[in-house]
């Protein structure tokens, strides 16, 4: 079932479009917004970018998304927020990985061309999945430095 985006996400458009994508390199087509340069101030910066991303989703939400989208959406601020909070590496980030304009074209996608219907299931799977290879190898990883240290030892 198609659905038509509601006029009242229009707000959310703009706000995306300043957070990722309002300023250009002159002779380049890179794009970028507030958000990276809000994140190179400490600490406030991180917290002021992932409130406003997070209000865009949960408005978003209000509108009947299915909780794939929403949880894609979720995803793409939190991948944005934990990553964009590494010194220098992060800062680099926020400048490609624009999690705004990416939940505006989950939007689209999700009313426009009828896309990512139905229950998240599978996502939450893959997510799970993910998480436990993580723990795993971070586990492994921390045997394998404590039993280096014990050696030194």
């Amino acid at each position: 079932m198609q659905k038509k985006l509601s006029p009242k996400l229009n707000w959310a458009e703009r706000v995306s479009y300043l957070m990722d994508e309002k300023f250009r390199i002159p002779g380049t087509n890179f794009r970028f917004g507030i958000d990276p340069l809000l994140n190179l101030i400490p600490v406030l910066g991180d917290i002021s970018g992932f409130a406003v991303s997070i209000v865009l989703v949960l408005t978003m939400a209000r509108h009947g998304l299915s909780r794939k989208v929403l949880i894609l959406m979720f995803l793409n601020v939190i991948l944005d927020s934990t990553i964009g909070a590494i010194p220098i590496i992060g800062h680099v980030f926020d400048f490609v990985y624009k999690s705004n304009s990416r939940n505006i074209r989950l939007l689209k996608e999700y009313y426009e061309e009828g896309k990512h219907q139905g229950s998240a299931r599978g996502t939450i799977l893959w997510i799970v999945l993910f998480l436990i290879v993580f723990i795993l190898i971070f586990v492994w990883l921390m045997w394998k430095i404590l039993e280096l240290i014990i050696d030194l030892f």
